[in-house]
């Protein structure tokens, strides 16, 4: 059985997704904990109303990030976990931490990666006149917003679209491909060869939302 834990920020709609795609779906794994680095995170209401660990490593609490990596980094480790999973979790993790869980750390990022790492994805994307637009999964490195792609859905640019309304569409399709991307990694369906994530069956690793 694969213990999972999720970070996140904010309200964890990723977070949810995956938490009721592993139950629905019946994988051999577990969530053991949701871990916040802010207190007033609404998601964490949500894992304490299903039953789960719900902690908070504050970073504002720490004089630098080096000291916060320590702390998440304990508290994460106390749970075991097999795989760690960026959930809207909005603050950059240093080396050290994204080394020690090298090919066990997932991340969701809101544009079709390479295109727009960083923040104000949809914003950029609108401002350079983009007609698709997506999210990627893909294993964490040091470098942000990059590392190996395991899935990517697309979604049209409409006219009309402002972020907001390009936001939520993208949102919609990051809730379908998340809980995917980490049903694949528990049930060991996934290889990484020279930088290149494969699904071992050959499974469609791109989705299209029109």
């Amino acid at each position: 059985m694969k213990r999972i834990v999720i970070l996140i920020s904010g309200r964890g709609s990723n977070m949810e997704a995956v938490v009721r795609a592993c139950d629905a779906q019946g994988w051999p794994a577990q969530v053991v904990a949701v871990i916040s680095n802010r207190p007033q995170a609404s998601g964490l209401d949500f894992a304490r109303s299903v039953g789960l660990q719900a902690e908070v490593v504050d970073h504002r609490a720490f004089a630098d990030r080096a000291a916060f990596d320590e702390a998440l980094a304990s508290t994460v480790g106390r749970y075991q976990p097999d795989l760690v999973v960026l959930a809207g979790f909005m603050r950059i993790l240093g080396e050290g931490f994204v080394q020690h869980y090298a090919g066990r750390l997932l991340n969701i990022h809101p544009s079709l990666l390479p295109a727009f790492p960083g923040l104000n994805t949809h914003q950029r994307a609108l401002q350079a006149g983009c007609k698709i637009a997506g999210a990627t999964v893909h294993f964490v490195t040091a470098e942000l917003d990059h590392g190996p792609v395991v899935v990517q859905a697309a979604v049209p640019v409409l006219t009309g679209d402002d972020e907001a309304s390009l936001a939520a569409r993208v949102l919609q399709a990051e809730h379908q491909i998340y809980p995917k991307a980490v049903g694949w990694f528990v049930q060991g369906q996934l290889e990484v060869r020279q930088g290149v994530v494969r699904h071992t069956a050959g499974e469609p690793q791109h989705l299209w939302f029109g």
